[in-house]
């Protein structure tokens, strides 16, 4: 594999290609949980704005778990850690099937708060291949990695279609098909070659997590990366419930979520590059203004093509955020405090996508798709003015004449 960066170790191009066949599986395994975890909860749930707590719940047991994972995998090590991550996954997609099969609206929470813990440890699969790359391929490492991403984004809400009625109970036989990806994932896995931590890099500390987050380019790397996902979740988990409140049938809301999906990760074969050739801050700087103009067409109509334009459109806004993000936080940290700098990271966002999944829902049910957009409009202005502001911080930074 020939890259500007030139031509990195095999073991990193095996790990590379071994972790975007993951990201595939992991985006596989999500992108049907988007897809179904809304609609199976409006089903089973109480009340109708309880219906995106599944999803909710789902997102909070990725945010208790991400710290841990990311410590846990100090100890063990990328491949047995990640391993592990795999099969809880098996785990939740037993019991979400077993939700639907008694109705039971709380197991099905539980279920997704147990796949939650899984998602936590597959977010790191673009930290491992980073971690193990030469410092000039590493934002292509990140890049090539979340564009297999694209495969899942195909295979999930595509074969959600004939999943969700396998069985008698409708969307049992989509969780229980997701074992397959789970299993195939592990069988990857086992493949990487990532060494192990030594007892020195177990025992290091560096400095503490305080002084770390104090960067401005660690707090905009957070806030891009948890914004951006947070924006990107709130809009896009209200979707498939907006079109059907809209009378559009299921068909057309996962091929809605399918095109965003492939639009979050297509970019990826380029963002590298970009970054490589333009700098992190303008390609942040493009994320957050392409959300805004995912906001100001679902903003108007409620056609089929302003749904599909709006979250293709907010799918590639958050490529550029979520990727640029990584990579400016890849430059904030030394090796023995990657665990708590990337921990902080992952925590930040499922923090934010757990609120922005539940207060979706909520806005969606008793306010309406229009106000859901408009809710979004201060946090994306929020991250465009931290990208700003780091902008002139540099600037100010740099020394006369350079």
């Amino acid at each position: 594999m020939n890259s500007p960066a030139g031509n990195p170790p095999g073991d990193v191009r095996l790990n590379v290609g071994l972790l975007a066949a993951c990201q595939a599986m992991l985006f596989t395994i999500n992108s049907t949980l988007i897809a179904i975890n809304g609609l199976a909860g409006l089903k089973l749930a109480p009340a109708a704005f309880l219906a995106t707590l599944p999803f909710t719940c789902w997102v909070i047991g990725a945010a208790v778990v991400t710290m841990p994972a990311s410590l846990h995998m100090k100890r063990v090590g990328r491949r047995a850690g990640l391993m592990q991550g795999s099969a809880i996954g098996i785990v939740g997609a037993l019991i979400c099937a077993a939700a639907l099969w008694t109705q039971s609206f709380w197991l099905l929470c539980f279920g997704a708060l147990v796949y939650g813990a899984s998602n936590a440890y597959g977010q790191y699969y673009r930290f491992a291949a980073a971690d193990a790359a030469p410092p000039d391929f590493k934002p292509m490492a990140v890049s090539l990695v979340l564009a297999g991403g694209l495969v899942g984004g195909v295979i999930g809400p595509t074969a959600s279609r004939y999943t969700v009625d396998l069985l008698q109970v409708r969307f049992a036989g989509a969780y229980l098909a997701l074992i397959v990806a789970a299993v195939v994932t592990i069988a990857l896995l086992s493949r990487i070659r990532i060494p192990n931590p030594s007892a020195a890099e177990q025992a290091a500390t560096g400095r503490p997590l305080g002084e770390i987050a104090r960067q401005p380019k660690f707090i905009v790397a957070v806030m891009c990366g948890a914004i951006g996902y947070g924006v990107m979740n709130f809009l896009m988990v209200s979707t498939p419930i907006a079109m059907g409140v809209c009378g559009l049938p299921y068909g057309d809301a996962a091929l809605v979520i399918s095109s965003h999906v492939v639009a979050m990760f297509a970019p990826s074969f380029f963002t590298g590059g970009l970054i490589k050739r333009l700098g992190v801050v303008p390609v942040l700087l493009a994320g957050a203004l392409l959300n805004v103009a995912a906001v100001a067409i679902a903003l108007a109509g409620i056609a089929v093509a302003n749904f599909w334009w709006s979250l293709v459109l907010l799918g590639v806004g958050w490529n550029f955020l979520y990727i640029g993000g990584t990579t400016l936080l890849l430059e904030t940290y030394r090796p023995e405090e990657r665990a708590r700098a990337q921990g902080t990271n992952e925590q930040a966002i499922f923090c934010m996508m757990a609120v922005s999944s539940f207060t979706s829902g909520l806005i969606v049910t008793n306010a309406g798709w229009q106000n859901v957009n408009l809710a979004a409009l201060p946090l994306i202005g929020l991250v465009l003015a931290a990208i700003i502001w780091l902008r002139a911080t540099q600037r100010a930074a740099r020394p006369l004449g350079a």
